[in-house]
């Protein structure tokens, strides 16, 4: 049997979305059930490449070219879930990277039951995202995303205690923030389908910021450090913006995050050039 590193690099390395979260499925079970059985997967170590592999469409493009269309609009709810989509995919390669990027690191068997949970749910989410595109006639690629999505991973690849503080604890807190709204937009315009799939993933997505929490205070216990002070040190090494309020400050105080780790990072306290 495959170790669970190399089944990570089996994800990060197939190109089409389906297929990816398909194989991402596949090997969550595996892992699952093994587990299970008291059968552990060895954990092994893979080279994973610094970029995932992915489909020719969508069109990559910076952050500033991406289109704006107004949300009101049914194009516009449909470029709105194409960049959920967008987040979710790159979520699923996200989750297998840091499994396969930082083996070299001893970790709990629990750190592993954690992100192989987090990138299954992440490939439910988007193939949920492409199912409601489908649904309202376009597809996942029909069109341009941001190509920024992956630097938060580039910018940590050799940085365990960076990539759980940026990514969980900071991106994905983010989408607790968000996603109210979006359901909202969505209940307005009485697309069930939508508001649905956006409801199941909000309510996933608060275990997985947790995991990053989690895992960030179990490092910083390892080494007898201030989990606040380096998180504030992290985030603004390697997040290159502040953070936004508003806040959703229930979901992250559920998720392990309380207030005085990110209200410090806002735009009235200037990142660290």
């Amino acid at each position: 049997m495959k170790s669970l590193a190399q089944m990570a690099l089996d994800v990060l390395q197939t190109a089409d979305g389906r297929a990816k979260t398909a194989l991402s499925h596949k090997y969550a079970a595996e892992w699952r059930a093994a587990r299970a059985n008291g059968n552990a997967i060895e954990i092994g170590s893979a080279a994973p490449p610094m970029h995932p592999a992915r489909p020719e469409r969508p069109e990559l493009l910076s952050p500033r070219d991406v289109p704006r269309r107004k949300p009101g609009s049914e194009q516009g709810r449909i470029a709105l879930l194409h960049a959920v989509a967008h987040i979710e995919l790159n979520a699923v390669d996200l989750h297998w990277d840091i499994i396969a990027r930082f083996t070299h690191i001893p970790m709990p068997m629990g750190f592993y039951d954690d992100w192989v949970s987090a990138a299954n749910d992440e490939s439910k989410h988007f193939n949920l995202m492409c199912d409601c595109l489908e649904e309202l006639g376009s597809h996942y690629g029909a069109l341009p995303a941001h190509a920024g999505m992956w630097r938060a991973a580039e910018d940590t690849a050799k940085d365990f205690m960076g990539r759980l503080a940026v990514v969980p604890m900071v991106l994905e807190a983010r989408g607790l923030d968000v996603t109210p709204g979006m359901i909202k937009l969505f209940q307005n315009a009485k697309a069930d389908s939508a508001v649905a799939a956006l409801e199941v993933i909000y309510a996933e997505e608060v275990a997985h910021v947790a995991y990053g929490s989690k895992w960030f205070n179990f490092m910083c216990g390892r080494d007898n450090l201030d989990p606040k002070e380096v998180f504030h040190s992290l985030v603004r090494h390697y997040f290159h913006s502040t953070l936004k309020p508003p806040f959703n400050e229930e979901k992250r105080a559920e998720a392990g995050i309380p207030p005085d780790f990110y209200w410090p990072l806002t735009e009235d306290f200037p990142a660290e050039t």
